[in-house]
C-alpha cells in the first residue's frame, strides 16, 4: 500500500475541480515541503582523482589516526568522492596499505640517491633515510614486514647491494654483508618505531628509560655486571645515533678488495 501526501495548492481553481482535486490526493509524489527540507548532499570533487592523491590521503589518515581508522568510507569523505573512484585505483585496504608503505620508502631512497655518491656514505644515508621514515610513519615497518616483496623494500635491497659491489666487496662475501645490513636496517628501524608506539600517554620516552635504568642499576652486581655498567647510558641517549653506530660497525667489518 502506498501512503500518499496531500498537497495544498494555492490556486482555488485546482481545489474546485473535483477531478484535479482527486488526482492530487491519489497520486504519490514528493511534497514541496520535503524537497525544500531535504538534507544537502556533500560536495563532490569535480577533477579526476589520481592514485597518488589516494595514497597521500591514506598516509595522512594512517599518520594521524592509525591503521584502524583507514577505511574506504573515511578515505572517500576526505577526498570528497565516492567509493567507485577509489576502487578504480586500489582493490582493497591491504593493497592500499602496501602502496602507502611503498610510497614512503621509495621517496626516502630516491631522495638519498640525489645527495649521496660515495658507496659507504650512500649506505649510511639510505639506512638513516629508512630509519627516519619508519620513525615518522610507525606503521610502515609492520606493513613491509607483512609483504617483503614490495617495491619500496626491493629498492632498499638493491641500493645496499649495489653499494657493496661498488665498494669492491668480494662476490663470495656480498650476500653475508648485504644480509647483515638489510636485516639490521629494517629490524632496528621497525623495533624503534614499535617502541615509540608503546610509550603510553602521560609517559615520556626519557621517563620510561630512566625507570628501566634504575631497575638495572639495582640488579645483582655479580650476575649482571654489564647491565649495571651501561644503565646510566639509557636515559637521554639518541636512538638515531645508536642506529648509525651499528651501521658503522658493520661497515668497519667489511673487507673490500
Amino acid at each position: 500500500m502506498i501512503v500518499t501526501d496531500v498537497v495544498m495548492h494555492d490556486s482555488q481553481e485546482w481545489n474546485d475541480d473535483p477531478v484535479m482535486a482527486n488526482y492530487w490526493i491519489s497520486v504519490p509524489f514528493v511534497s514541496t515541503w520535503r524537497m525544500a527540507n531535504k538534507a544537502p548532499r556533500a560536495e563532490r570533487r569535480t577533477e579526476a582523482l589520481s592514485r597518488l592523491q589516494i595514497i597521500e590521503a591514506a598516509i595522512a589518515i594512517l599518520d594521524s589516526q592509525g591503521e584502524a581508522a583507514l577505511t574506504f568510507r573515511a578515505l572517500a569523505a576526505r577526498l570528497s568522492t565516492g567509493f567507485g573512484a577509489i576502487y578504480w585505483h586500489v582493490a582493497n585496504k591491504e593493497a592500499l596499505l602496501a602502496a602507502a608503505a611503498d610510497h614512503i620508502v621509495s621517496a626516502a631512497v630516491e631522495t638519498t640517491q640525489l645527495t649521496a655518491t660515495e658507496p659507504r656514505e650512500f649506505i649510511r644515508a639510505v639506512s638513516l633515510a629508512v630509519f627516519d621514515a619508519f620513525d615518522a610513519h610507525p606503521w610502515v615497518g609492520i606493513q613491509l614486514s607483512l609483504s617483503p616483496g614490495r617495491v619500496g623494500m626491493m629498492q632498499v635491497f638493491e641500493a645496499i647491494g649495489g653499494s657493496l659491489v661498488a665498494l669492491g666487496i668480494p662476490q663470495q662475501d656480498r650476500f653475508d654483508a648485504w644480509s647483515a645490513l638489510v636485516n639490521y636496517i629494517f629490524g632496528v628501524a621497525t623495533q624503534n618505531a614499535a617502541n615509540a608506539r608503546r610509550v603510553h600517554e602521560g609517559t615520556t620516552r626519557e621517563g620510561l628509560l630512566t625507570e628501566i635504568a634504575e631497575r638495572w642499576g639495582e640488579l645483582d652486581a655479580e650476575q649482571y655486571p654489564f647491565l649495571r655498567e651501561i644503565a646510566g647510558h639509557l636515559p637521554g641517549h639518541d636512538d638515531r645515533q645508536q642506529f648509525l653506530a651499528g651501521i658503522d660497525l658493520i661497515l668497519a667489518g667489511l673487507n673490500p678488495r
